[in-house]
């Protein structure tokens, strides 16, 4: 007998919920064809409102951008011969590239940076950890030096 009190429950929800009306405007909206919307034409470039172009800002000429930093003129028996490209501060070895030239131990290098200044003898060179006399133009060698260097310093061949 439950069932039967439940059934006419929902029955009489259903009946008293009324029908829902359409608004006039969507009926109105769906009557336009879909060919009036194609019909409406664009305003053509011509009738725009035309903008003043802009007027150029006059900037001051500067001095121009430098890329390659200055490099100082060695002294007249100096040659530079290459660069440092590593430093191992643990060990106090300078890797350089040697670019011209050759460099032999018992050689004199100045080795000039922007924070190093020094002179000192070549004592200990080695070229894939192997003790060598001689390195040439296109070698990375070790060197031990007796200062911190940088990256970038430029070792010159005291003649």
């Amino acid at each position: 007998m439950p069932r039967k009190v439940k059934a006419k429950k929902k029955a009489k929800k259903t009946a008293s919920r009324k029908p829902v009306k359409k608004s006039v405007k969507t009926k109105a909206l769906r009557k336009k064809s879909p060919s009036a919307k194609k019909t409406a034409k664009k305003k053509p470039l011509t009738n725009r409102k035309k903008t003043a172009t802009p007027t150029p800002v006059m900037v001051e000429p500067g001095p121009p951008p430098r890329t390659i930093p200055p490099v100082e003129e060695p002294f007249a028996n100096e040659e530079a011969i290459g660069t440092v490209t590593h430093y191992y501060s643990h060990l106090n070895v300078a890797v350089v590239q040697i670019n011209k030239g050759t460099l032999k131990v018992g050689d004199t290098i100045h080795l000039k940076g922007n924070t190093t200044d020094f002179a000192q003898t070549v004592e200990s060179m080695e070229y894939e950890h192997m003790h060598i006399d001689q390195a040439g133009a296109g070698q990375s060698v070790g060197i031990r030096v007796k200062d911190h260097v940088r990256g970038h310093d430029i070792v010159y061949l005291v003649k």
